[in-house]
């Protein structure tokens, strides 16, 4: 049997080892073999009587727990079986806090060990009180914003939704005591980031792993950070493979709408903020990753998580508001929603890399819908316009052939010229008749008409 999360193989005794332990004690539990080599195979122990008195004994002066510590006999030879069980509370050895994660150990510190010790105590750092903001801090429009999408949804009475902030932050279970909690800062103050560092979205499209070429930061209450983010990354970060039936424009991105909006309040909502890392959205032309500081539930594996499961949010009172305010459902269904909407659209599953202290959603392109972006003007292009265009309206046509989705931001970076040049070209091939817009500003294209 490989060494696994509740396994491990050891050789020979060794001090140190009682580091492993407390690692087991404070995560799952777990056995740990003595007289074994690392393929689980039984080499035996010469010393075992001894180790049988003195195991239980270090153990119980270092960290005070108690643990089975049992012989065991294989082929006629002795080891020894170390049962240790998961314990409710922190367990210390030596004045550190050791934590088993896979078949590997780590120590606990700073936010993740006062997010751990949380845990234990059964708090959440969302729900802890922040003396230093207050109902001065709770930004109105904000409020109003909530409101309106809670009396939307119907999941809050109106009578509550009517009450002033004081009382309607108690309602929402943003007060501990006297005091206004993280949840109530993060969700609505207008800059949660004067009371958390990282408590915003950075965003970056990136050519190679190596090559960033653009990017953006996201900032604001968690409320508004959605939308926004959501916006940002089909408008300018993500190119949307473009299709025609009859007169309707058809545009398929190779991350779902409501895949992409999934995971990115998956991440909100389980984000570890005291880490102080904003998460992170990395784009390339044929993949998306969302990367947060954050940590499955206790005792909960990748394969948990894929499965069925109940709610189990990192922040349950952040996860309570986005819910009354219909963001979010309450059933622990939002990686199978995701999977669902990356299936009935056509395109691979996403991927999961769980470690000890961040997890990331990778997103990936099929081959058809995979825009590869040229830079140069094609001869056919070229000679469209050359009679009637100079070189500045060429390069513009020339993108516009390539996606007539492209809005006047993202040309203009491309060309790297400013908004007002990209307009006045814009026009010069309108009043040529090389190009009319189809459709508003914003949701339109631009047709090619020669």
């Amino acid at each position: 049997m490989p060494e696994c999360q509740n396994i491990e193989w050891k050789a020979t005794w060794k001090d140190d080892y009682l580091e492993w332990i407390c690692g087991f004690a404070n995560a799952q539990g777990g056995k740990l073999y003595i007289g074994c080599n690392d393929d689980g195979a039984v080499i035996g122990l010469s010393n075992i009587r001894k180790l049988l008195e003195e195991i239980p004994n270090k153990i119980v002066d270092t960290m005070g727990i108690i643990v089975a510590v049992n012989r065991l006999v294989r082929d006629d030879k002795e080891y020894i079986e170390i049962n240790v069980p998961a314990y409710p509370i922190g367990i210390s050895y030596k004045g550190a806090y050791y934590y088993r994660s896979g078949s590997t150990k780590h120590i606990l510190r700073g936010p993740a060990l006062e997010a751990f010790l949380l845990r234990k105590r059964g708090a959440t750092w969302d729900n802890l009180p922040l003396p230093a903001f207050t109902m001065d801090d709770v930004d109105d429009r904000v409020v109003t914003y909530f409101k309106q999408l809670a009396a939307r949804k119907g999941r809050v009475e109106q009578s509550v939704l009517d009450e002033p902030k004081n009382v309607l932050m108690k309602k929402l279970r943003l007060m501990n005591g006297d005091f206004l909690t993280n949840a109530a800062m993060l969700l609505f103050s207008k800059d949660p980031e004067e009371w958390q560092l990282g408590a915003y979205v950075k965003i970056g499209y990136f050519e190679t792993d190596a090559d960033l070429l653009y990017q953006d930061e996201i900032h604001g209450s968690l409320l508004e950070q959605i939308d926004k983010i959501v916006e940002l990354i089909y408008l300018k970060y993500m190119k949307a493979k473009i299709s025609y039936e009859g007169m309707q424009r058809i545009e398929r991105y190779f991350v779902p709408g409501e895949g992409l909006r999934e995971a990115l309040l998956n991440a909100l909502c389980h984000k570890a903020y005291q880490s102080g890392v904003p998460i992170q959205i990395s784009v390339y032309n044929d993949r998306l990753y969302i990367a947060n500081c954050g940590s499955l539930p206790e005792n909960w594996t990748l394969e948990n998580l894929m499965q069925k499961h109940a709610s189990n949010p990192y922040n349950p009172n952040i996860a309570h508001v986005f819910y009354l305010a219909g963001f979010i459902e309450s059933w622990g269904r939002g990686i199978e929603k995701i999977c669902s909407a990356c299936k009935k659209d056509g395109v691979p599953q996403p991927e999961y890399t769980i470690n000890p202290g961040d997890i990331m959603i990778k997103f990936t392109a099929p081959e058809d819908r995979i825009i590869q972006v040229t830079d140069k003007v094609t001869d056919k292009v070229t000679d469209k316009v050359t009679d009637k265009a100079g070189k500045g309206e060429q390069a513009l046509f020339a993108l516009l052939t390539e996606d007539p989705g492209y809005t006047m931001l993202q040309l203009g970076e491309k060309l790297n010229i400013s908004r007002k040049t990209v307009a006045a070209r814009i026009k010069t091939l309108k009043e040529k008749g090389y190009i009319e817009r189809v459709g508003s500003d914003r949701r339109g294209y631009w047709k090619i008409i020669k």
